[in-house]
């Protein structure tokens, strides 16, 4: 089967979201007559997240694997595991909480024809976040990135985006892929060094079902804006 798009979800500990997003991203992206690949790389999540991965039938259309690591842990590596595994043209990456939704997808996926880079964004008109107070803090952080590296991109720390394969591969993922979410700021930065077409579309995020987040707000803000800073003073 030939493979039109490639989606990498980074896992641990999603078991009772895991099931219900495949799901949804085949019923969007097939729909729309995509050949889809799904990629799940999960850290070896104990509550038997690859299990619930394993279980699930796919589609036609749909080839859905798994992918657990025992030695590495963490998601830039993770997501960068998945990319070296797609075989898509187009490339997807979501978070699997559903803070991300998969009905962004088919347009995400066909805004490529025209752009190189398509990010799901919150902070353009149509974009938001159920959750208001985090919406407020995220926005005006994000303004404090764009005061650091001036790259005109709205929403910075999103982490759902699509793009082509030709152009992805181009960069340097090892310089990329490391350490929590700030790595795409780092993928936004290089991308427009590269000249890639970059867009951004709108996203509304919608609160966890199930599970628990991993984030840590004072260890992603100091690593976000230690990044931040260490790529201005590269700029310059």
């Amino acid at each position: 089967m030939a493979i039109d798009v490639s989606v990498v979800l980074p896992t641990y500990c999603e078991r009772d979201n895991i099931g219900r997003l495949i799901s949804a991203i085949e019923d969007g992206l097939l729909a729309a007559g995509w050949e889809v690949e799904i990629l799940v790389v999960d850290d070896n999540s104990p509550d038997c997240t690859a299990q619930a991965v394993n279980d699930h039938q796919p589609r036609q259309g749909s080839i859905v694997k798994c992918i657990v690591r025992t030695e590495e842990r963490g998601l830039a590596t993770a997501i960068k595991c998945g990319l070296y595994e797609a075989h898509g043209d187009r490339i997807v990456v979501m978070d699997t909480d559903f803070n991300h939704s998969p009905e962004n997808l088919p347009e995400m996926v066909q805004q490529l024809d025209d752009y190189d880079l398509v990010i799901g964004s919150r902070f353009v008109n149509g974009g938001g976040m159920e959750e208001r107070r985090r919406y407020w803090f995220s926005l005006i952080y994000n303004l404090f990135i764009q005061c650091i590296l001036f790259q005109g991109i709205r929403d910075n720390l999103s982490g759902f985006f699509a793009i082509r394969r030709a152009p992805l591969f181009s960069l340097d993922l090892d310089t990329i892929f490391y350490g929590y979410g700030e790595y795409f700021i780092r993928l936004i930065y290089l991308a427009r060094q590269r000249g890639l077409r970059i867009v951004e579309v709108p996203v509304f995020y919608t609160l966890r079902q199930y599970g628990f987040s991993k984030s840590n707000l004072f260890s992603m803000i100091y690593n976000y804006t230690r990044c931040a800073l260490e790529l201005r003073v590269k700029k310059h």
